[in-house]
């Protein structure tokens, strides 16, 4: 049996139901499993696979004490009809290149493809006892939030608490939060950045005078919806797959034919999931990390140094507006070659220093897979507009940002790059707008209309219907204080 541990320490070993149940080690560090690649996905049998079939081929190989049947069912569940289109993650050419679009799920982000299925998950999970409530923790910069409310709302035996930062996300994700229906959802606003609000949940995860209350007087164990959720990963590498067997259909490339891949990432997950998937025997050329001017995963990759110690900036693509990337301790588990004691050293620095430096050799390995780019917000505008401009086609200020940042980087002959879409335009319409040079309206609900208008295309009816659906959350709490609301909402779900 494949068992998975920390990134920290090999001494507790779990099975891949029990890291998802469980979201995050006890000891701070993420689930991760030293078999990683040790099965490999036949690339040629993929253009016989629809986007389930290679999602159950995949998922086969990386939860291996799943069942093909509980695997089938979980993949039935999560990539239906909630989907409008059948492709799931739909391949579409860009100029000289291509783009894979993440955004048809109900919350029009790529979040939808994990968050679909994580619940699903979560259901065939062990509990130790049958009436144990789960209760889902997560901190959102913008997306998450929706995708995991939407994911686990009304699912019996689940609660779901989300935080985040207030005044830092977009007015429509803010209603798609606000407005959320299930009796076992509750939404908060924290003061203060996404950092704050993670770290603080990371916290909240290793309180174990927090845990024994919940246990005894809940009857509630907490785990995450976020990517450290190896659960909330792993779905993620079924769409590096499905893009290769699109390129293939079309007869764009040969089967062992490698791809380059640019991903706008923050927290590090959405890119991780393509090296997993170069682990697993895709012929990935090159992975390329798209920051906006939150840069420090650029800064890292280019020196080697990681340091959060710097200015916080609000932008135009929110859900990218992080400075601690959670994932890049996986990454980095991996380039290691496991050395769990390098690791713990790191992560500790990070705690206590806000910075690390990893050793040269490792940096070296990490170079051959990983490049990186970023772009400034007047960039990321001039990506949009160029982007409208050469291929009459509306990205989103995420997006952009891999567009500007593959747009500047050398590309090497033959190999077909592609850029992960990761939200709908619809979702940042005003930002959208803006740097299209139209003259933005009042609301963004407007602002909407004016985008369908401009580009002949319909915005996604769950976005527009949030115009008039009611806002249920309101409460805005201190970082210091989230602790307190989480064991309060857990007593009040349990009642």
């Amino acid at each position: 049996m494949e068992l998975f541990h920390s990134t920290r320490s090999t001494a507790s070993q779990v099975t891949s139901k029990q890291a998802i149940r469980k979201g995050i080690a006890s000891d701070g560090g993420l689930f991760v499993t030293d078999s990683l690649g040790e099965k490999k996905v036949d690339i040629a049998g993929l253009t016989d696979l629809d986007y389930q079939g290679i999602a159950r081929t995949v998922l086969g190989a990386l939860l291996p004490d799943f069942t093909e049947e509980e695997l089938a069912d979980c993949v039935a569940g999560a990539y239906g009809e909630q989907w409008d289109d059948a492709a799931i993650t739909p391949l579409k050419p860009l100029g000289d290149d291509f783009i894979l679009e993440l955004f048809h799920g109900p919350t029009s982000a790529f979040k939808d493809v994990a968050l679909q299925i994580l619940p699903r998950f979560m259901a065939r999970t062990t509990a130790s006892d049958a009436d144990e409530r789960i209760m889902i923790l997560t901190a959102t910069s913008g997306d998450t939030g929706k995708a995991a409310l939407a994911g686990f709302a009304d699912v019996p035996g689940t609660g779901i608490t989300v935080f985040y930062p207030d005044g830092k996300v977009s007015e429509v994700q803010h209603l798609q939060m606000a407005t959320q229906k299930g009796a076992n959802v509750q939404v908060c606003a924290v003061r203060g950045n996404f950092d704050d609000a993670q770290s603080a949940v990371k916290s909240i995860f290793a309180d174990g005078e927090l845990a024994w209350d919940l246990e005894n007087n809940a009857h509630t164990v907490l785990s995450s919806a976020n990517s450290i959720n190896v659960g909330r990963l792993v779905p993620q590498v079924v769409y590096y797959f499905a893009a290769y067997a699109q390129l293939l259909k079309r007869q764009e490339i040969n089967a062992g034919d490698e791809v380059e891949f640019c991903v706008p990432t923050g927290n590090f997950g959405d890119i991780l999931a393509g090296y997993y998937a170069q682990r697993l025997g895709l012929p990935v050329s090159k992975l390329i990390v798209a920051s906006d001017k939150n840069n420090v995963l650029f800064d890292f990759l280019t020196t080697g140094t990681y340091d959060r110690n710097r200015p916080f900036f609000t932008t135009i693509s929110p859900s990218m507006d992080i400075l601690i990337s959670s994932n890049l301790e996986r990454m980095l588990y991996y380039f290691a070659d496991g050395d769990t004691k390098l690791i713990s050293g790191l992560m500790d620095s990070l705690a206590t220093t806000g910075r690390y430096d990893v050793p040269a050799d490792v940096l070296a390995k990490i170079r051959k897979t990983f490049g990186a780019g970023w772009a400034d917000e007047d960039q990321v505008r001039a990506a949009i507009k160029d982007c409208w401009d050469r291929n009459h086609y509306v990205i989103d200020p995420h997006t952009a940002c891999a567009y500007h940042t593959l747009a500047t980087t050398p590309r090497t002959p033959g190999v077909p790059r592609v850029i992960l879409s990761t939200a709908s335009p619809y979702k940042f319409p005003r930002a959208v707008l803006e740097a299209l040079g139209v003259e933005a309206p009042a609301s963004d609900f407007a602002c909407m209309d004016t985008l369908s208008q401009l580009s002949g295309t319909t915005a996604p009816a769950a976005l527009r219907g949030l115009e008039n659906a009611e806002v249920r959350f309101t409460d805005v709490i201190d970082v210091p204080d989230m602790t307190g609301y989480v064991r309060d909402t857990a007593m009040k779900m349990a009642e």
